[in-house]
Parts: C-alpha cells; sequence; structure tokens
C-alpha cells in the first residue's frame, strides 16, 4: 500500500472520528438533564461549549497549520480530544462536561482545518471531488453509528453481560450513568488516532491559495463586504438548525410523546444523520441538472413544512418528520458554502476561515431554544427555527454569486447556441 493510500484512509477515517465524536450530543442530552437535575436553559450550555470552540478556533488552527505543518496540528488536536473525553470519563459532572466538551470542540476545529488540504494532497486534485463526496458519506455513516453505539452500551453496561469490553466498562462506569461509557469509548478511539497519527509518514502539503488564510489587508477587505457578513450569518443559521434540530429532538420525543431516549429517541436522531447521508447523494444529482439556488430554495421550504410537521405533529408524525429534516438539511451546507466563495473574487481561503467560524452557530442556536425552552417551553422554543430556515431560504433569492453551478441543462443550451453560430 503506497503512501497516498495510506494517507487517504487516514483521512477519510478522520473524518469518521470527528462525525462519531461530533454528532452524539442529541441522544445523550436527556439523560444528562435527568441525571445532573438541570434546567433546559443549562442543558442548552453543553452544545454551547463543544461548538463555540469552533469560532474560537478555526481561523488560528489555519494559520498554525502553515507554521508547523500537518502532522503535528493533527496529533495535537487528538490530544485534546482524548483529553477532554477521558477527563469527562473520570469525573462525570456538569461543570467537567462544559469544559471536556469545549477541548474537544477545539480538537475538532482543528482537524477540520487541516484534513481537507491533506485529502486533495494525498489523494491527488483529480480525485479531490470524488474522494470530499466519499468523505461526507463516511461523515454520515459516524453519524448515523454513534447513537447506535449509546442504545448498545446504556442497555449492556451494568447488565449482566460478560463481554470483555462490557466488563472493562461495568468496573469504570457508575451504575447509575451508564451513559458516561461513550466517553471511556471516545478516550479509546482518539488514544488510537494519536499512536496512528504519530506512526504515520505524512506528505509535504502545498497549500492552495484558496486554501491559505490570512489576516490584515484581506480579512478587513473581506469584511467590508456585505455577501461576506450575509454568507457568515447564513453557515449561524445552518448549523444551528442541524444542531438545534439534533441535540433537542430526543428530549422533544420524551417531553411531548414519552418516548424513551436511550431507544426510539436515539434511533430519530440516528435516522436524522441516516437521512442526510442519502439527501446528499440525491443533492449531487440534482446540482447537476438544477440551479443551486432553486435547489436550496425547495429544500429549505421542505424543510420549514416538515418542522411544522414535527412539532405541531402526532407522536407518529413527529418520529418521521423530525429524521427527515436531516433529508431536507442535506444540501444547505455545501450550497451556502459554495454560494458564497463563488460570491468573492479572491481570498478565498481567508473567506472560508471566517465561514467556519460560524460553525459557532453550533453553539448559540440550542443554546437559546434551550432558553426559550424554560420560558414558553421546548415546543415553542423550538420555533426559533424557523427563522433560521427562513433565512436560508432567503439566501437563495438574494445571492448574486459571480460563477453558477455548472448544469447538464445550461450545457446543452451552450452546446445548442454553439451549433447555431456556426
Amino acid at each position: 500500500m503506497n503512501r497516498n493510500t495510506v494517507m487517504v484512509i487516514l483521512v477519510l477515517l478522520t473524518f469518521f472520528v470527528i462525525s462519531f465524536l461530533t454528532n452524539v450530543l442529541g441522544p445523550l442530552i436527556p439523560e444528562i438533564i435527568d441525571n445532573f437535575n438541570l434546567s433546559l436553559g443549562l442543558a442548552g450550555l453543553l452544545p454551547f461549549s463543544f461548538f463555540i470552540a469552533y469560532g474560537v478556533m478555526s481561523i488560528p488552527a489555519g494559520i498554525l497549520v502553515e507554521k508547523y505543518s500537518e502532522k503535528p496540528i493533527l496529533i495535537a488536536a487528538f490530544v485534546l480530544a482524548f483529553a477532554g473525553s477521558l477527563l469527562f470519563a473520570m469525573f462525570p459532572r456538569f461543570s467537567i462536561a462544559l469544559l471536556s466538551l469545549f477541548l474537544i470542540g477545539i480538537g475538532m476545529a482543528m482537524l477540520q482545518v487541516v484534513i481537507n488540504p491533506l485529502l486533495r494532497q494525498s489523494g491527488g486534485s483529480s480525485n479531490y471531488a470524488f474522494f470530499s463526496a466519499l468523505a461526507q458519506l463516511i461523515f454520515g455513516l459516524a453519524s448515523f453509528l454513534s447513537p447506535l453505539l449509546y442504545t448498545y452500551l446504556v442497555h449492556n453496561v451494568h447488565s449482566g453481560n460478560t463481554s470483555f469490553i462490557i466488563s472493562t466498562l461495568n468496573n469504570v462506569v457508575p451504575g447509575n450513568l451508564k451513559w458516561v461509557s461513550l466517553y471511556w469509548v471516545f478516550a479509546a478511539i482518539t488514544l488510537i488516532m494519536i499512536a496512528i497519527n504519530w506512526l504515520v509518514k505524512f506528505p509535504k502539503v502545498e497549500l492552495l491559495e484558496e486554501e491559505k488564510i490570512t489576516v490584515g489587508h484581506a480579512f478587513k477587505e473581506l469584511l467590508s463586504n456585505k455577501y461576506v457578513i450575509l454568507f457568515f450569518f447564513g453557515l449561524i443559521a445552518y448549523v444551528g438548525t442541524e444542531q438545534g434540530l439534533a441535540d433537542w429532538m430526543s428530549k422533544f420525543l420524551q417531553t411531548y410523546h414519552g418516548i424513551d431516549p436511550t431507544t426510539q429517541g436515539a434511533n430519530a436522531v440516528a435516522w436524522f444523520w441516516g437521512l442526510m447521508t442519502v439527501g446528499c447523494l440525491l443533492g449531487l444529482i440534482l446540482l447537476k441538472i438544477l440551479d443551486s439556488k432553486f435547489v436550496l430554495m425547495v429544500f429549505s421550504s421542505g424543510a420549514i413544512v416538515t418542522l411544522l410537521a414535527a412539532l405541531l405533529g402526532s407522536r407518529d408524525i413527529s418520529l418521521m418528520a423530525f429524521p427527515m429534516m436531516g433529508f431536507f438539511a442535506s444540501i444547505m451546507y455545501p450550497v451556502i458554502f459554495s454560494l458564497a466563495l463563488n460570491s468573492v473574487p479572491k481570498h478565498q481561503g481567508t473567506f472560508a476561515g471566517i465561514l467556519c467560524t460560524g460553525i459557532a452557530g453550533g453553539a448559540f442556536i440550542p443554546l437559546i431554544v434551550g432558553g426559550l425552552a424554560d420560558l414558553i417551553g421546548l415546543r415553542y422554543g423550538l420555533f426559533l427555527l424557523f427563522i433560521t430556515l427562513g433565512y436560508i431560504l432567503s439566501i437563495g433569492i438574494w445571492a448574486k454569486p459571480i460563477i453558477s453551478n455548472a448544469t447538464i441543462i445550461e450545457k446543452i443550451r451552450a452546446l445548442f447556441q454553439q451549433r447555431q453560430t456556426k
């Protein structure tokens, strides 16, 4: 196996680990609320602690990569994630959870900055689109599997299961906090990733101009462009919507429909991410046929209708509608990101860094939902997502990209016009 193949596998594995650690918080929130006697507003601090790290670290991580190269940054990122996971596994308290999630979030933000240029370099520029799509599928698969692992662990730890892994976890996990076993698993996974990255020889990565993050003149020039600000809020709206749903749907189903968060609640979150993967596959086809702005408007309109059904519908409708939100959210991130980058003529790398700080929307929106839930109830607190989805819908109206996505229809039209001029 040559070095490039090894690196491609390592990057894809890193995508899997990022998703596995990031998107399991939603199923845990009902258990954390019950075990630590939290209000919904306080529970909102959990995703806040994780996603605010993206706002803090996205741009600095890009600068660190250029200075120190990819390998030490990857290892440092996994060390932080290991420390955060082990800390919470050993001391499962709410205050420790906030620090733990922040450390893990810092690590994940660093990984996100490193792995895309590394994937392009190791897989080859000509294969980058294919491997990027494959990485997104793996990302979705990990998000689907992590809630299922949570369900498995809480039903097997301290239950008489005598397998080696469960017996080991029985010795370190409190009987009344079975879900903490997940963080022991995270600690083991991140420790393995540290060892793998330490042993693998990394290629030298030459960053493309659009991958470089610079501060100073480029930063000021971009911030003076109103579309940069508008798209930044677009990323906040998308990630806030995604995490608001993933973090609160299990608690909503428990509160209003009496659904067990360790089984059907966790399954709903798993299928939310699973259907997001399915939507990505369909989106790839649609974006080859239709203008991306039109696709964004259709999917965001579908999301608004589906969210209304999830919040106001019966038990069975909610169980179907919440996961379907993943399908409609699937194309939002790539379309918003590509529309944004195609709306500025230069400094794409710095703009991408600004956009990535918008991932901090995953910190603020769930927190606000939790605060509203304490005042007016979780159902009406989640009505906040109609505002974020409405903003995403508006992007399809006001976006004016310099370059539009190439569609089959446009290619046929251009070919027809070319033949007419001959």
